[in-house]
This record gives structure tokens, sequence and C-alpha cells, in this order.
């Protein structure tokens, strides 16, 4: 059951739960790259042979995983897509990621390797960043395991706010014996990518265009569609109750980093 009717609803939750992933999430990734990442790329090629391969490592560290054109192209919608394209040349000449006929991607035998290796990284990190909460990242490890999967389930509903970046990221490969720190990690950042669709959406509906939503000033305009965002991310958090979520929120905010 839901509780939509009570003080959080979801579109509420949607809106003050984003901030909360992004620091959590972030963190973990800053510590995999100091914490070890950083090696591991250098000895793969640097990040000019790695440096995709991270961002899609949920989809592509999977057996026969690969990324599609418009997933690819949304999650680097903010970029100029020329340079994308001459950084993802680079990665497939250093053997990482190889290209699909139809224009997807695919991690190689090397690509696989590195990100096997990702995964320890990110299981031995996570494990120290949130050390002593233990109660609290299980919690939220099911709870947003309940999210993420409503969130695929939703997939192509109107207006559910589950589009082609979020698409490339999810569901998150997880293979048996996954720690909960790495599940944690890769299920919120599947989230951040579920509200991203959501936000593009927002904007394009608005009559914006990347470059013009990014040079909108703070006003009504900008407010609107980050209300609209919000509305638009919400689907999957119905699967939460009012408490729930009330939880996710309080247990975002207490981990470390």
């Amino acid at each position: 059951m839901t509780d939509d009717g009570v003080e959080l609803a979801p579109h509420r939750f949607a809106g003050l739960v984003a901030p909360a992933v992004e620091r959590a999430f972030v963190a973990g990734m800053l510590a995999g790259r100091d914490g070890g990442g950083a090696e591991l790329s250098q000895r793969y090629g640097g990040p000019a042979a790695t440096g995709f391969l991270v961002e899609f490592r949920t989809r592509l560290a999977a057996p026969g995983g690969s990324v599609d054109r418009a997933g690819f192209a949304a999650v680097n919608r903010y970029r100029d897509p020329a340079t994308c394209q001459r950084a993802l040349d680079k990665q497939v000449a250093h053997g990482t990621i190889a290209r699909r006929p139809d224009g997807g991607i695919t991690a190689t035998e090397r690509g696989v390797d590195f990100l096997t290796e990702l995964y320890q990284v990110h299981a031995e990190v996570t494990e120290e960043l949130w050390a002593g909460h233990d109660d609290r990242v299980r919690r939220l490890v099911e709870a947003y395991g309940r999210v993420v999967a409503y969130a695929v389930l939703l997939a192509g509903e109107p207006d559910a706010g589950p589009g082609p970046a979020f698409a490339a990221v999810a569901p998150p490969y997880e293979p048996d014996g996954t720690p909960p720190g790495v599940l944690l990690l890769n299920r919120i950042g599947a989230l951040r990518y579920h509200r991203a669709d959501a936000y593009a959406d927002a904007w394009t509906a608005a009559g914006h265009t990347a470059a013009s939503v990014g040079e909108l000033p703070d006003g009504p305009e900008r407010r609107a569609i980050e209300l609209e965002t919000d509305r638009r991310a919400a689907g999957p958090y119905a699967t939460l109750t009012a408490d729930e979520r009330l939880c996710v929120l309080a247990d975002l905010a207490a981990l470390p980093g």
C-alpha cells in the first residue's frame, strides 16, 4: 500500500530527496576515484580508455550488456556531440569499448575486466565510507531496490519520467554477492538518471533546449520547470509509503560523505 494522501506525497519527496541522493552518490564515486579507481583507470589506459565504462558501468558490466545510441546521447545531452564521439573513438581505439552495427556500444573483454575490478574498488570504498551505518545502508538498499524495479516497470508509461538515459543504466547489473554499498551506489545512481530524463522532459515541454535551460535565471519559469520535474520523477516513489519516504530521507541525510 502507499499513503499518498499524507504530508510527503511522491512529488514532494522527489524534490526533497534529489539533493540527498546527489550528495551520497558523489561521495561514493569520489571515494572510488581516490580509493583506487584512479590507479585502476591508469592501468587500463587512463580516463581516455575508461571514462564511458565508468559512466555506463551498471549496464556494460552485465554479460551481453549494451547501451543503445539513444541512451548514449541522452546521458550526454549536455555535452557537445562531436566531442563525445571523439572521446568514444578513443575508447574504441584503446580496446575497452566496441561499437555495434546499430550504433550502440558494448564493453570488450578488456573493458569487462576493468569493470569487474571497478566493482571491487567500489565495494571496498563504500564499506569504509559507510562503516557503522550497516542498518541504514540495508534499509536504503531495500527501498531503492523497489524504487528502481518500479521505475523499470513504469518505463514507457506517459509522464512516468523514465526515458533513454535511465534505460541506459538500469536495471543495474547486480551479480550474486554484490556488497550492499555497491548496490546502494548503483541504485541511487540509476535514479539520478531517472530524474535527469524527467528534467529533460520538463524543459522540453517548456520550449527549452539543453543549452537554453542552462542559461535560464532563477525565477518563476525555472521554478515551474523544477516542479514539473518533481511531478514527472515522482512515479517510482509511489511504491514507498509516506513513512518509508521519511525514513529514506533520514537515512540518506545520516550517511557520511
